[in-house]
């Protein structure tokens, strides 16, 4: 429980995940602009900075310090082993090559998991000062007003995002295929280059749905409670229950949500 009572102030956790995702998002901000000392994760478009460390660093840091029996899971540092049978998924810059580039489209997201659900998640986007905040069962806010999907009905009058994999360049699986299928399907597909932020703004009402064909869990873990908590639907590419360890993600309003996975189905099948 993450909630006492029904009335009572929210949380320790909430508080310090929120304390924690604030902290970070406004250290990245303040950083943005000035000169990046930038790594490479295994191939050329896979890339890291030291913010990504000094972010990690900071929310690790806030976490342990209030909850120093549970796991962390942290894009950067990997697994840390906890007692208390609840765990931490932690991206502490997702969004790194806009950030590397100077675009302000990037986000600090901290989902708590426990018993393999998620039960709360923390997104904070800094260049437009927006916190987004769910709880299981008690509905998700922006800003602390509710957040509610879109009511659009059919794929061709949806706005869609998605993604890219880092090793498009050796990769078969690039979406190229799923991209080139949509985009004449739907009213348009945006490409933002931060899952976090696509998938908040489908819970947002922004966008009408997201795919993408390979993610991490620190990239599905918060934001995906966002979209079950404002009313829309989160399945794998094939409408099975979303794989928190190896996510393949297909987010919507729900109402679109069947024509997306009946066009995944059939690119993957070879047709489209």
């Amino acid at each position: 429980m993450l909630y006492c009572a029904a009335n009572m102030a929210p949380s320790l956790e909430r508080r310090v995940a929120i304390d924690a995702a604030r902290a970070a998002g406004q250290l990245l901000y303040t950083e943005l602009h000035r000169p990046r000392r930038v790594a490479y994760k295994g191939t050329p478009t896979n890339l890291v900075t030291e913010m990504d460390a000094r972010a990690e660093e900071l929310v690790v840091g806030r976490l342990l310090a209030a909850f120093p029996d549970d796991a962390i899971l942290a894009e950067e540092r990997g697994a840390q082993a906890g007692r208390s049978g609840r765990r931490w998924i932690i991206d502490p810059l997702d969004g790194t090559t806009n950030y590397a580039h100077g675009v302000p489209v990037f986000a600090v997201s901290i989902g708590l998991e426990t018993a393999r659900r998620v039960q709360l998640g923390v997104v904070y986007d800094p260049s437009r000062d927006e916190l987004y905040v769910a709880d299981r069962g008690r509905g998700a806010t922006v800003n602390g007003e509710p957040l509610a999907v879109s009511s659009t009905a059919g794929l061709g009058e949806s706005l869609l995002s998605t993604g890219f994999p880092y090793d498009i360049r050796e990769t078969r699986e690039t979406n190229l295929r799923e991209y080139a299928a949509f985009a004449v399907r739907a009213r348009g597909v945006r490409r933002m280059g931060s899952a976090v932020l696509d998938l908040a703004w489908v819970a947002a009402g922004r966008f009408d749905g997201f795919w993408e064909l390979a993610l991490g869990p620190w990239d599905i873990a918060a934001s995906s409670l966002f979209i079950e908590e404002a009313g829309g639907r989160v399945t794998n590419l094939t409408g099975g229950p979303l794989d928190l360890e190896a996510p393949q993600v297909v987010a919507s309003n729900g109402q679109i949500h069947d024509a997306v996975l009946a066009v995944l189905a059939e690119v993957r099948a070879g047709g489209a």
